[in-house]
């Protein structure tokens, strides 16, 4: 059991690093030496008759010992019997692996023998020195090897520095052993001098001289000014930054393509974010995008079947398969914009969306202007039509052509709505060339809604101007609303916005021009004749 006194030098030395001088594992002989030690061969050498004394606790007769240990006196001991064994008590000296002095000392006598044998073996004349020899200068030019280890000097004959590091473990009986976690070798490269094996450390516990807490992983120590180094606070990392290792000086960056996580001790994949065709809005507007494009190919098969009717005949047959067919390709285009972008996606779908809805209001532009012009230019030959033709219509190609040469929309990588998204975007590349179409198609828009309103008074059934008319309102009024909400919302519910006022557009024009059509031609087939058509 320890003593306090023992006890506080224990909880002071343990885990304690330090050098001690090279030992070797075994000096030969010197074992069995100490141990057949006699009072008769210790008398007269003080270090050994001390080395007797102070094992067996007793006093030689004669002594030549001056140099006492503990706390009682010399001449209180009792005297040596002589027939003490050393085989009966414990002494370290007798674990000769651990004496690290008498190690030195045991290179030291063969470094004598060593140099006194190179002097012996000069010749007289061809030494050093012209009158007689020197024993220093052959002890400074030795070199010899002993139990294994070289013993070498430096050039200013000096030993070569080498030290155990010591570290003071407690073993499993409780008491403190000194054991070998490395070493120093000043005859190895710079830098590579000291060697330590980490793993063998045994580091104190229980014990801190620090007086604040080590920052875990996620922060990083910020120093108090005017205070001790050990004394810091712990700073969380900053936004996109990370830190892994306890008591980080500071924090690393992720990369531009990952973001921290919770505890902003490792840097995860950003979140990519783009209008899917698996996400429930991508899945309902898809739906309504095919089944649109499904009722405009319904409506041209009855138009088909039914095409020498009146009422298909009225309303110039040729104009409205075209427009039929252009309003289910506005219907497909919706698609172009659900799904994950990329370069050639938006170099295809911004002007497939100004041509197919510029060619749709173009055919209802020009089914008005027909019925407008029919009953309103009464002139022979009349050059009216010419403004509606083909050519006028080319405009729209032009400008999306002019968009694409000049600043094409391309795919983009934004980060700067949350940080921890990626947005997988279309830009327009030029802001100028996207109103451009937005702005024909509204001017086609217009004109559209002019002449249908002045084709209003004519007969019914050989016009289709108040359904023109309402489907042009519906139009503009999804398209005025969807200039606020498109420019104030971000990421995939900027495209959504886009697709539902496409597909809202669109489903206004079929609806409001050609349902009433096939309503008379499915369920009313009484009103589809020629008398009917000719009534006011």
């Amino acid at each position: 059991m320890l003593c306090p006194k023992q006890s506080i030098w224990k909880l002071l030395l343990q885990g304690t690093l330090g050098f001690a001088i090279q030992r070797a594992a075994v000096i030969p002989g010197l074992h069995q030496h100490l141990t057949s030690l006699s009072p008769l061969s210790i008398h007269k050498t003080a270090f050994l008759a001390e080395f007797w004394e102070e094992t067996f606790k007793c006093r030689l007769n004669d002594s030549i010992n001056t140099h006492y240990h503990g706390e009682d006196t010399y001449h209180d001991r009792k005297m040596c019997k002589g027939t003490e064994k050393f085989d009966d008590v414990y002494s370290p000296y007798f674990d000769v692996t651990q004496l690290r002095v008498s190690y030195n000392v045991y290179k030291a006598v063969y470094l004598v023998a060593h140099s006194l044998q190179d002097m012996s073996d000069c010749k007289d004349g061809k030494g050093p020195f012209q009158n007689g020899s020197c024993l220093l200068h052959y002890m400074k030019r030795t070199n010899f090897s002993v139990l294994g280890k070289e013993v070498n000097f430096d050039q200013n004959s000096d030993p070569i520095a080498y030290y155990d590091l010591m570290n003071w473990q407690q073993i499993s009986d409780g008491s403190l052993s000194l054991v070998k976690v490395g070493f120093y070798d000043a005859s190895l490269p710079s830098g590579q001098n000291l060697v330590i094996n980490d793993s063998m450390i045994q580091w104190p516990v229980g014990k801190k001289s620090v007086c604040s807490e080590s920052c875990p992983p996620g922060f990083r120590v910020a120093r108090r000014k005017g205070e001790p180094i050990c004394c810091y606070d712990c700073i969380p990392c900053a936004e996109g930054e990370v830190s892994n290792a306890t008591d980080s000086l500071e924090c690393s960056p992720c990369s531009e393509d990952t973001w921290p996580n919770a505890a902003r001790d490792l840097c995860i994949p950003k979140n990519v974010e783009f209008l899917s065709y698996y996400d429930a809005l991508g899945i309902l507007l898809c739906t309504t995008s095919v089944l649109g494009a499904c009722m405009s190919f319904f409506v041209v098969v009855v138009f088909f079947k039914y095409k020498d009717t009146p009422i298909v005949r009225a309303n110039n047959m040729e104009l409205s398969f075209l427009l039929l067919v252009f309003l289910a390709i506005c219907f497909l285009v919706g698609l172009l914009f659900i799904g994950e972008p990329s370069d050639w996606l938006c170099l295809i779908k911004f002007p497939a969306f100004g041509i197919s809805f510029a060619l749709c209001i173009s055919c209802l532009l020009a089914k008005t202007s027909v019925v407008l012009m029919a009953f309103r230019a009464r002139l022979p030959g009349s050059t009216v039509m010419k403004w509606f033709g083909a050519k006028q219509q080319r405009a729209s190609v032009f400008v999306c052509l002019s968009w694409l040469l000049t600043a094409p929309p391309h795919a983009n990588y934004n980060t700067n709505y949350h940080s921890s998204t990626i947005i997988i975007e279309c830009v327009t590349g030029s802001e100028v060339g996207f109103w451009c179409v937005l702005g024909y198609i509204g001017f086609l828009a217009c004109m559209c809604l002019v002449m249908a309103f002045l084709a209003r008074k004519l007969p019914d059934n050989f016009n289709e101007a108040k359904f023109i008319t309402f489907s042009m309102l519906i139009f503009f009024a999804v398209w005025i609303t969807f200039i606020p909400v498109y420019m104030s919302t971000v990421g995939k519910f900027t495209v959504a916005v886009h697709v539902f006022a496409i597909l809202a557009s669109t489903l206004g024009l079929l609806l409001c021009i050609f349902a009433p059509k096939c309503y008379i031609l499915l369920l009313r087939p009484d009103k589809n004749c020629k008398k009917k058509s000719l009534q006011k």
